[in-house]
């Protein structure tokens, strides 16, 4: 046998060897049993699509899904029968944990009631297109109030800030927040703020002595306003003094404001003198 066959013989041993083990090595495997893990899982009530604020939780909204025990979710629902007929007290999106800070009490009902901080009122004011900063002022963004009143029986005014960082609750009769994440403004004629009674209370008062604006704040500005305010005699300059108003026989008469007399300095004059060949200077007041 020359050196060529051999060399042929030795690769077809060689292989086969290395098949039979392969094939050895596949059957111990394979006769290997199967070991499972258990993962330690519990059920999570999800939004099954995306929820509005104020709308009432149905079977139709909500799914269970299993999720890590390691990690619950906070004050979270483990039955579907938790939630239902309870409305949302913010937006829920698609596949996104409910839990006890997104859902009212029971019995509570849906819509905009529920959604009322606890200690909060909610107020609504007429805007229009300018007051309502271009229809921008949406659910959820912030901004203060103004108030130009007019003082003197209607020769002057002033605007200040009587509220400052104010939660808008609706535009219109929209309570929900879609509008508001993507940037599009909400033309409306009626505006809802979240705010305190006292709030309530300078707001209701302001709307019905003066013309109310509304000012945009950042969303991340939440250092409160405090202006002195602006009159219209102060966009030109210095206000002039106001007249006195007195009564003479029962009637009402401006007298001009007391005009203040320069006093002037007396006069100095100096003399000089001579005596006994001394000269001298003398003053006289």
């Amino acid at each position: 046998m020359n050196r060529s066959n051999r060399t042929v013989v030795v690769v077809v041993i060689a292989v086969l060897v290395a098949t039979l083990a392969s094939f050895g090595v596949y059957r111990a495997i394979a006769r290997m049993p199967v070991r499972e893990v258990e993962v330690r899982s519990l059920y999570q009530v999800v939004a099954a699509h995306d929820l509005s604020m104020g709308s009432m939780v149905t079977k139709d909204d909500v799914k269970l899904v299993p999720w890590p025990a390691s990690s619950p979710v906070a004050k979270g629902f483990t039955s579907i029968e938790s939630v239902l007929n309870r409305g949302l007290i913010a937006a829920v999106l698609a596949n996104e944990p409910l839990s006890e800070s997104k859902v009212a009490p029971l019995e509570a009902g849906a819509g905009l009631p529920p959604s009322i901080t606890e200690g909060m009122r909610a107020v609504s004011v007429k805007v229009n297109e300018v007051i309502g900063v271009a229809g921008f002022v949406v659910p959820g963004t912030h901004v203060d109030v103004m108030v130009t009143l007019k003082q003197n029986d209607g020769k002057e005014s002033m605007t200040r800030v009587v509220v400052s960082d104010v939660q808008v609750l609706t535009a219109g009769t929209r309570y929900d927040q879609e509008k508001a994440r993507d940037g599009q403004p909400i033309q409306t004629s009626v505006v809802t703020l979240l705010v305190a009674p006292p709030d309530a209370e300078r707001i209701a008062l302001a709307a019905s002595e003066g013309t109310i604006m509304l000012t945009l704040r950042n969303p991340m500005d939440r250092t409160p306003t405090e202006t002195a305010g602006i009159r219209t005699a102060a966009l030109f300059g210095a206000p002039a003094p106001a007249p006195v108003v007195k009564v003479r026989e029962g009637r009402r008469v401006a007298v001009p404001a007391p005009v203040t007399a320069q006093i002037e300095a007396p006069k100095v004059y100096t003399v000089e003198t001579i005596r006994a060949a001394k000269r001298a200077e003398e003053v006289i007041r």
